[in-house]
């Protein structure tokens, strides 16, 4: 299903976090109207016509979807085809890019997340992020976990103890425990909290990473490729833990692989060369029955 809208772009401008929009112009596109989705509840993440150019480059085309809460929402394609740099629009860590500009919308709950006066630090917060090769601290496990609330003044502030209602001297260990134990982490180190996190195999480094995330009570959790690195025994822990997290939070995952996506995922987005959004769907008719050809093509290993 698909309809024709005719855009009016804004003149050129550069927002206070320096993002620039594309320059004036009226532009008849054709996009589909992405919302078909049966799993999941309300919806957390609404984009619209977003596009992203870094330089001459247009490397994300009018892409709209929305992504429900407390699900697992898939992006799959070839390399190239925008999917990560989608998924970072989500948080916008694009704005890290000097050259990025991007144009069109995002809401988190309804809040325009590109409105000026955003806090970038809260939102990245709210919707945290997991990379593709595992990145922890040179600190001790302990560390790491606790590093967030307390870079933001979670521990002093009393957040844990209003949400654990525990004395003020067990809040942290509370932390720190929750954390891993929701990453599936605690039993492995429970026992070597003061140990240096460079010690663990890559595995237990990416639930590390995960538990440091999960630390700061976000509601999104972007996930970049989390298991392209890991063996097949740590991928297999990985994607267990992605379809647990999903009972509380909304989970967007990029992966290369269309079995994971197929074992993972409520729903998937397929993204194919020029940064377009081919087809978004329920996981289950994505792979069994595409409405697009070229994705049936794709998934069928034709092409890509």
């Amino acid at each position: 299903m698909s309809q024709t809208d005719t855009t009016e772009t804004t003149a050129n401008r550069t927002d206070d976090q320096g993002i620039s929009t594309t320059a004036g112009e009226t532009v008849e596109t054709t996009r589909p109207e992405w919302t078909n989705y049966e799993a999941g509840g309300e919806t957390k993440l609404a984009v619209d016509d977003l596009d992203v150019h870094y330089g001459d480059d247009h490397a994300l085309k009018s892409v709209s979807m929305d992504i429900p809460e407390e699900s697992v929402t898939a992006f799959i394609g070839p390399s190239g085809c925008g999917k990560s740099t989608f998924l970072r629009c989500l948080n916008r860590m694009n704005d890290r890019i000097r050259a990025a500009r991007v144009d069109g919308s995002v809401e988190l709950d309804g809040e325009e997340i590109y409105q000026d006066g955003v806090d970038l630090v809260e939102l990245r917060k709210r919707v945290g992020m997991v990379f593709q090769s595992p990145n922890p601290f040179p600190k001790s496990i302990r560390e790491n976990v606790s590093y967030g609330p307390r870079k933001h003044g979670d521990i002093e502030t009393g957040l844990l103890a209003r949400l654990t209602g525990r004395a003020e001297p067990e809040r942290e260990e509370d932390l720190v425990e929750r954390s891993l134990e929701r990453a599936a982490l605690w039993e492995e180190v429970s026992d070597r909290l003061d140990d240096n996190a460079l010690g663990l195999s890559g595995g237990q480094q990416q639930r590390l990473c995960i538990a440091r995330c999960l630390a700061v009570d976000p509601e999104v959790i972007l996930m970049d490729e989390p298991a392209s690195a890991l063996d097949p025994i740590a991928t297999s822990k990985i994607e267990d833990l992605i379809e647990d997290l999903a009972e509380d939070y909304t989970v967007v995952v990029v992966t290369h692989s269309m079995q994971q996506a197929a074992r993972v995922s409520d729903q998937t987005a397929v993204f194919l060369t020029g940064g377009e959004l081919v087809e978004y769907d329920d996981t289950d008719k994505i792979f069994e029955n595409p409405e697009s050809q070229r994705v049936e093509d794709y998934i069928s290993g034709k092409f890509g």
